[in-house]
């Protein structure tokens, strides 16, 4: 799976008044626009960030990013620069309206890029800067399990349906509504679609939500879901909001942007509080026999000897489960399936992970790692590595990234070091808010 990211900066600004475009305006240690694109490359690994400016304004965008001495330490090596035919940040001019901007950057996609079936966008207003960690990471996870995801607050106010003449139309119920936010996630084949579709047609909508709810016939129906948003997530739209989100993230920093003397630097943060964070640690040991598939994560590997187990003995799989288990605090793999159970036996190691895994999520936790460690002596594992990472990815919901697995040999020590087992060692770190 791929992940873009497309930031909207393409718009005039006309309500900031002489202050000038408010993605480029001074914020915390550089501007709006860095800030944003900081909160993304902070909190996830992207393939590529497109940022939509008007006609004429990549020079002006690129000096905004460069205030912030902090942003090029997360950019990859020698960006700016084409390898082959793929650049890491780019610059798309933007169109006449939010729809048509955001579909020149798609096609721009679209055009460097091999789009895969599972490959996820995230579009996002580059005038939030505060967005937070844990709603682009809910924001990814849950477009990857459902295709299409949007954060969104309760509505404060009672809403109000308004007729011509100024009268009240209809009265809506307040439980059932709310403001969505971005970014905004979709998987990317299908968006595109969308968008050829409503341009094709002339139809242009003001958010991409309902773009992607239109063409059903090419999303395979699936609904956008709502994951939790915060109101520090709030867009910069007058003078005044620049002020009242550097109070809210605590800076005191003035709404000319210019922080006081002995400010420490910018940080994001929630009005909600700082996120739970907890670490689990899980672990397995299997008897290696004849005539049992060799499983790593999901993968089968050909081996001469596989694990003995009641289940399929997948003895990754069993420590990354008993590591979410612990850090969720629900308990462990044994009393989840206890092995004395018949319908347990050759059981299929992914199912029960993700069984364990949709009751973690339910009580609000989301994975920010795993790291593991698998003890064997053959046959070597390098080669199956990114397979596997791939697999334990794909069962969890989650980007490659935040898997990883290495192996070591136990230099012919003990029973692993004998070949007769072989182990595994899993920390996973989550957090929720």
């Amino acid at each position: 799976m791929s992940l873009f990211l497309v930031l909207t900066a393409a718009g005039s600004s006309s309500r900031m008044g002489q202050m000038g475009k408010k993605e480029y305006l001074p914020l915390g240690g550089g501007t709006v626009l860095s800030q944003s694109l900081k909160a993304f490359l902070e909190a996830a690994h992207f393939t590529a960030v497109v940022i939509t400016v008007p006609a004429g304004g990549e020079g002006e965008a690129q000096a905004a990013l460069s205030k912030d001495g902090e942003l090029e330490g997360l950019l990859p090596a020698g960006d700016a620069g084409n390898r082959e035919n793929q650049t890491f940040l780019a610059f798309v001019e933007g169109g006449s309206s939010r729809q048509s901007s955001i579909y020149n950057a798609l096609a721009f996609l679209k055009g460097r890029y091999a789009i895969g079936g599972g490959d996820v966008v995230l579009v996002h207003d580059a005038a939030r800067p505060y967005v937070t960690t844990e709603i682009i990471q809910d924001c990814i996870a849950c477009t990857v399990e459902h295709g299409a995801a949007v954060p969104a607050i309760p509505a404060v106010d009672t809403q109000k349906e308004i007729s011509p003449d100024a009268t009240i139309a209809r009265h809506l119920d307040r439980e059932k509504l709310a403001a969505v936010q971005t970014p905004q996630g979709f998987l990317l084949a299908p968006f595109i679609l969308c968008h050829e579709q409503a341009r094709s047609e002339g139809l242009d909508f003001t958010d991409d939500t309902r773009v992607w709810d239109f063409y059903p016939q090419l999303t395979g129906g699936k609904k956008v879901h709502i994951v939790k948003g915060d109101i520090v997530n709030k867009k910069i739209t007058y003078p005044s909001d620049l002020a009242t989100l550097d109070d809210r993230a605590g800076r005191g920093v003035p709404s000319d942007g210019n922080a006081p003397t002995g400010t420490p630097p910018f940080k994001r943060q929630s009005t909600a509080g700082q996120p739970e964070i907890r670490i689990g640690m899980g672990t397995d040991l299997h008897k290696l026999v004849e005539g049992r598939r060799f499983l790593l994560g999901g993968v089968e590997i050909p081996a001469e000897k596989g694990e003995l187990g009641h289940s399929d003995a997948d003895v990754l799989l069993h420590a990354i489960t008993d590591a979410l288990l612990g850090a969720s605090g629900l308990g462990d793999i044994g009393s989840y399936f206890p092995p004395e159970e018949a319908k347990w036996k050759d059981a299929d190691s992914s199912l029960l992970i993700k069984q364990v895994w949709e009751d973690v999520k339910k009580e609000g936790w989301s994975l920010v790692n795993l790291d593991c460690v698998l003890e064997f002596e053959r046959p070597k594992f390098l080669p199956w590595r990114e397979k596997v990472i791939s697999s334990v990815a794909t069962i969890l919901g989650v980007d490659e990234s935040r898997v990883f697995v290495k192996a070591k040999t136990n230099e012919g020590l003990d029973a692993v070091g004998s070949s007769l087992a072989v182990k595994a060692y899993c920390v996973c770190l989550l957090s929720r808010p």
